[in-house]
């Protein structure tokens, strides 16, 4: 966009929006809560601490998911569990409560299949995006 190529290869005027990077980052972030919310509508969650380590010792889980805002033991806990499992902490606890329809989410698993695969894609192009920005 600097040097004009896009609007002389139109021939119009071309100006991205101020806020193109945060529509981007919040379109990838609803994107990957939507994910969580159908998973939990197909009933391939296990939320709370105790469904997720059960999840994890049984070898259900596909995706582990603990809140940015969760205490440090239980997310230490947890992560030894997840050998081989992808783990996302990049949402607060208020933003997975949201997407799950329940108060208080601190830590989550996604059971393996559809559901999983798709949350995991989502969030990896977020954290992606968010790598690149910073």
């Amino acid at each position: 966009m600097s040097k004009g190529l896009f609007a002389r290869a139109f021939k119009s005027k071309a100006a991205a929006p101020d806020d193109l990077v945060g529509a981007v980052e919040a379109g990838l972030e609803r994107r990957a809560l939507d994910a969580l919310g159908l998973a939990r509508r197909t009933g391939d969650a296990a939320l709370g601490f105790d469904m997720a380590k059960e999840a994890l010792t049984k070898k259900r889980a596909g995706v582990l998911l603990t809140a940015s805002d969760a205490a440090a033991d239980g997310r230490e806990k947890l992560s030894r569990l997840a050998d081989g499992v992808f783990h996302h902490e990049g949402f607060t606890s208020a933003a997975l409560s949201a997407a799950f329809g329940k108060d208080g989410v601190k830590h989550a698993a996604l059971l393996k299949g559809a559901a999983a695969t798709r949350f995991a894609r989502e969030a990896a192009r977020l954290d992606g995006f968010r790598r690149a920005r910073s």
